[in-house]
């Protein structure tokens, strides 16, 4: 039979989908992981029963975490995800032919194995031996990592448990200076509605890290407020150039992601344009 589950956000709003069936629940070390099949979005992963992506509508995230990076940045040879243990996100980095080397850090080991078994047709790329995958803590690997990066993405969760550290100046920092003199910054950055604090918080930090800052947007049904939010940072890049013979190949496998859709996510709205400006 059938049941309903309901991502409470602090008390005001909730989402729920309906759950045919339970795959998988694990508590590791750090969180409780939580696998299901749903009526509307297919099989999905929470991670503290959130929400964290859905096979039905997973493609609005992995594919904007990624893509709009990697089509700007001159150089995208090497890419550090941190995070990012469900598989997406690495799937659409290795779309990109010019991509020779990613480094995979996830802190949680349970999330990938879950994953890899339950979520095949979200972790496409686990095989490709352009990746390497490290069950590590991610916030200590960018402190104390010698080699550098063409491009970092940050798919962590929410700015709780094990992620926390994914939110602040010093991480940012870290990042930053292992990045190529070009290269390219993103992280998901919370709901511009529901976590309004945090995403100026984090925007705000970011500019004080890196001199080009650009939050940008789309929806994502399972997520709060249903609008998201990512940061594309950098030294000197602009995320409103790309590189349109990457875009063009790209975008023959993406679901999302286009030319024209690239430069509409990073309309920002009137109310948030004025904070940032600010500084």
């Amino acid at each position: 039979m059938a049941i309903w589950f309901d991502e409470i956000h602090k008390d005001s709003t909730r989402f729920g989908c309906k759950i045919e069936r339970t795959l998988f629940v694990g508590q590791s070390p750090f969180q409780k992981v939580t696998i299901v099949e749903t009526s509307a979005l297919g099989r999905a992963l929470l991670l503290d029963d959130l929400w964290m992506c859905a096979e039905g509508e997973e493609k609005t995230y992995h594919e904007l975490i990624t893509h709009p990076a990697l089509t700007c940045a001159p150089r995208i040879e090497r890419v550090l995800i941190i995070g990012g243990g469900d598989g997406g996100t690495a799937r659409e980095v290795l779309r990109h032919p010019e991509v020779k080397h990613v480094d995979m850090v996830e802190v949680d080991g349970m999330v990938v194995d879950a994953s890899k078994e339950f979520l095949g047709t979200i972790g496409t790329a686990w095989n490709d031996p352009r990746l390497t995958v490290m069950i590590d803590d991610g916030i200590e690997f960018v402190r104390t990592a010698t080699q550098g990066y063409d491009v970092i993405i940050v798919d962590g969760s929410d700015p709780q448990g094990p992620a926390v550290g994914l939110f602040n100046e010093a991480f940012f920092r870290n990042c930053a200076k292992l990045l190529s003199d070009n290269g390219v910054f993103v992280t998901q950055s919370e709901s511009p509605n529901l976590q309004r604090d945090v995403h100026i918080e984090m925007v705000q930090t970011l500019q004080r890290v890196f001199p080009k800052v650009h939050p940008y947007y789309d929806t994502v049904t399972i997520y709060p407020g249903g609008t998201w939010s990512w940061c594309f940072a950098s030294k000197g890049v602009s995320p409103h150039e790309p590189n349109l013979e990457r875009v063009a190949r790209v975008e023959q496998h993406t679901d999302v992601y286009n030319r024209e859709m690239h430069h509409g996510v990073f309309a920002v709205p009137n109310a948030l344009k004025r904070i940032f400006a600010g500084g």
